[in-house]
């Protein structure tokens, strides 16, 4: 393939692409680190239109996304061992992994109540990033005060909980390479933190979507701290 970006400027570089034929042509000491929610073999059923009745009158806005390519495939991780890595799901593809590394978790929940999603995710760092962490950032579910877009990618991650991880001291510096960037959080918070990233994704209207967000159009709670 030829390694022509679907986007870039000072910051940000947007591949469309499979991951594994775009990083194949990368050079490897381009990277510095790997932050990404990779599609690991769960089959997410992402018609979250079908939930909206566990859901309060303020959040029913589930709708229906197209599937993620590869969610229903077992993830090899082994490509992207290669760097330092921030890994969510690594659990589902933990036999995967080097038995090094340090376990975290995301609490959606914040002290509050269950919900019809999960109360946590659980993420793998391979660097040695001192003991395990638990980081607290609430995320109800499928739309957010004030907005009826709903998520903008069904496996989407909060801006703020993606700043946390990006500001921890022990994390690696260098260009982030985010290899299924989806809406292009990761991206969105690199920016912002004037970190170099690198986002590859196959879906051509997400990469388009997170080169909207990164230029802040009609986006704002989508790239603000608002949790709930």
């Amino acid at each position: 393939m030829s390694l022509e970006p679907f986007y870039s400027d000072e910051f940000t570089t947007i591949y469309c692409g499979d991951s594994a034929e775009v990083i194949a042509e990368l050079d490897p000491s381009t990277v510095g680190v790997v932050l990404t929610d990779p599609p690991y073999g769960i089959s997410l059923d992402t018609d979250y239109s079908k939930i909206n009745d566990h859901l309060s009158p303020r959040n029913k806005q589930g709708k229906q996304h197209k599937l993620i390519v590869g969610n229903d495939e077992l993830f090899d991780p082994s490509v992207f061992l290669q760097w330092p890595c921030v890994l969510f799901g690594a659990n589902c593809y933990a036999a995967r992994l080097p038995e090094t590394g340090t376990w975290h978790v995301w609490d959606k929940r914040c002290d509050g109540d269950s919900t019809v999603l999960a109360d946590f995710e659980i993420y793998w760092t391979s660097f040695c990033s001192g003991p395990s962490r638990i980081y607290r950032q609430r995320w109800y579910g499928f739309g957010r005060k004030n907005d009826d877009r709903g998520y903008l990618h069904p496996s989407q991650k909060p801006v703020a909980l993606m700043r946390q991880i990006m500001q921890e001291p022990r994390f690696p510096t260098g260009t982030v390479l985010d290899p299924f960037a989806g809406s292009g959080t990761t991206l969105k918070v690199a920016a912002d933190l004037r970190i170099k990233s690198i986002g590859i994704e196959i879906d051509a209207e997400y990469c388009q979507i997170a080169v909207d967000r990164l230029a802040q159009k009609s986006f704002d709670l989508w790239n603000s701290d608002e949790t709930e």
